[in-house]
């Protein structure tokens, strides 16, 4: 977020982190040929945290909104997953508190129909622990953060598959010229209102455009031949 000037109060960047480790765990446990999202809605502090994820590209992305959140009488959390050739689904749940982390492990319990287990190991290292069919539920709630840094030593593990995510939204010029081609097309005058340049937010990451005149007409004109 930084490289697109956002700076978040520690409190709310901390939070984010935390929802961002997350999130990224949870994609790279997901299936190839999924765009993930999550919405993780706090009334206090007052906030939405975004979350965008492609378990093809191994991207996630983010940000914090602070703007224009809607206020209600609990906290929400909603998932959106789309797969190539079909409708997205979203799912939904309320929680309580203050905390992603726990925010996650409830959405896991209620929604994925599957417990899990997220650990803070330290500030930079977080893990995932999931139940699966036969699972030992006495050992899967006793494990404590220090077990699972000796897992490997202590159980035969094997290696499933290695990702490595990188942080990037997917934005571009192409995508925001798409974005606004419609409103261009019939409100054009509207939406320079008078200027020659407009900047656009990415409303993904924030990553700011400088978009002109001239090179909407330019990808309209390409996109009617």
């Amino acid at each position: 977020m930084s490289d697109n000037h956002l700076a978040p109060p520690q409190e709310l960047l901390t939070m984010f982190q935390r929802a961002l480790a997350c999130f990224t765990l949870h994609c790279v446990s997901q299936p190839r040929r999924q765009a993930l999202s999550w919405t993780i809605n706090f009334q206090e502090p007052l906030m939405n945290l975004f979350l965008v994820g492609d378990t093809d590209d191994d991207t996630v992305a983010g940000r914090v909104f602070t703007e224009g959140v809607a206020e209600a009488d609990h906290n929400s959390f909603y998932q959106e997953v789309g797969k190539s050739g079909q409708d997205p689904y979203r799912s939904y749940i309320d929680f309580e508190g203050r905390d992603p982390l726990l925010a996650a492990q409830e959405y896991y319990q209620r929604s994925e129909q599957r417990p899990a287990r997220f650990f803070a190991l330290s500030d930079t290292q977080y893990a995932l622990l999931t139940a699966h069919p036969d699972w030992n539920r006495d050992w899967f709630y006793r494990v404590q953060p220090e077990d699972v840094m000796l897992l490997d030593e202590r159980e035969d593990l094997h290696h499933i598959e290695t990702r490595k995510i990188r942080w990037n939204c997917g934005c571009s010029d192409v995508r925001i010229f798409a974005a606004l081609e419609p409103i261009f097309r019939h409100q054009a005058d509207e939406l320079f209102g008078g200027d020659d340049v407009i900047a656009v937010n990415c409303p993904r990451c924030s990553a700011k455009y400088g978009v002109t005149r001239e090179a909407l007409e330019g990808w309209c004109a390409l996109r009617d031949r």
